[in-house]
């Protein structure tokens, strides 16, 4: 009896891993069929046990004022946790709908209570690119409660939001911009995107292209991240000099403080590169493609996750196989060197 007693017990114990991963299947799908079909991203999704992510773009357009209220209201509860004694006064935290209307926030809050314990807001840089205009991704800013660290948010804050975005754009490798002092986000940034400079491996190399963004943003877009006009740059290091000028001050750290990477030649780099005293920065460019979305979900995904193991299988299929015909067949969007289709002249180029 005994025996049948606990075959029993293992078959309800299976049967209720299957619903739950059954559920959790059917949740990210629901969540990939949103973020694709939305042409405004506002998105809610289950990524840890009791915890719950919220990813809202440009909501200085697509909320209303209390929504948008309640929303900054949030993010500053978690700036506050971090920043007790100090403020913060550019971007998302000025709470002006411009500067929102060119955000996407990525919030994680407690399911049950709704407290908000964790965000990054990255915001969308128009700059020129050979001529041509041209979006950056902007990292942005992350914040995480001081008691809820060490819970493995990191992949949702730096990752998820823009492997989203990529998705949506059919698989078209996008820029992005990081600016930090950070050791740690220095690695995560440079490990995780592809074409990254700065950085300490060996094939990092500075072409064109990242000197041209790297010039417009600079010029046209330093209130993003908080850098005054009176800061310099080093183009040949991509080092921004008394960074901390912008309303930013209360981030600047000395190197002591600011957290390491598990990989030493991350933190070598930072030490060597920048002065901590002066308050430098460094701004790196990179792009998220297929590689760079694969190396994410593999390195930093949490390596049970079924959903993120069958996203890998599927980025993989695509890159072999379906992505190359898909982007020659779209006529209307360029890609590398293809161009699209003009109009009024019987489809030709």
């Amino acid at each position: 009896m005994a025996f049948f007693s606990s075959g029993n017990s293992a078959i309800r114990h299976a049967l209720g891993q299957v619903r739950s991963a059954a559920a959790s299947l059917g949740g990210y799908g629901v969540f990939w069929l949103k973020a694709l079909r939305q042409p405004t991203i506002d998105l809610t999704i289950r990524t840890h046990a009791g915890l719950i992510t919220r990813i809202v773009e440009t909501p200085g357009l697509s909320l209303s004022e209390v929504e948008l209220g309640e929303l900054v209201s949030q993010l500053r509860v978690v700036a506050a946790k971090t920043l007790p004694e100090e403020s913060l006064t550019y971007g998302i935290f000025s709470g002006d709908r411009e500067r929102l209307s060119r955000a996407i926030v990525t919030l994680i809050s407690e399911e049950k209570t709704g407290r908000p314990i964790a965000f990054n807001a990255l915001s969308v840089m128009e700059v020129e690119l050979d001529g041509e205009p041209a979006e950056v991704t902007h990292l942005g800013l992350v914040m995480v409660d001081p008691d809820e660290r060490g819970r493995g948010l990191s992949w949702v804050l730096y990752g998820l939001t823009a492997l989203v975005l990529f998705v949506r754009d059919g698989l078209r490798p996008k820029w992005i911009s990081n600016v930090t002092q950070v050791p740690s986000v220095v690695g995560m940034v440079s490990q995780t995107f592809s074409d990254v400079f700065p950085s300490p491996h060996p094939d990092a190399r500075q072409s064109f292209a990242h000197l041209q963004l790297a010039r417009g943003i600079m010029s046209r877009h330093r209130a993003v991240f908080g850098v005054g006009a009176e800061a310099g740059f080093d183009e040949a290091r991509f080092v921004i000099t008394n960074a901390y000028t912008g309303g930013s001050d209360a981030l600047k750290k000395a190197f002591e403080a600011a957290p390491k990477h598990r990989d030493e030649q991350y933190n070598a780099f930072c030490a060597r590169e920048l002065d901590y005293a002066r308050g430098d920065d460094v701004l790196q460019l990179g792009r998220i493609d297929l590689a760079g979305a694969r190396r994410y979900l593999l390195s930093e995904v949490p390596s049970g996750s079924l959903p993120a193991l069958l996203a890998t299988g599927t980025a993989l299929a695509l890159q072999r196989l379906v992505l190359p015909a898909a982007h020659w067949m779209d006529d209307t969007r360029p890609f590398g060197i293809l161009r699209p289709r003009t109009s009024g002249n019987g489809g030709g180029p």
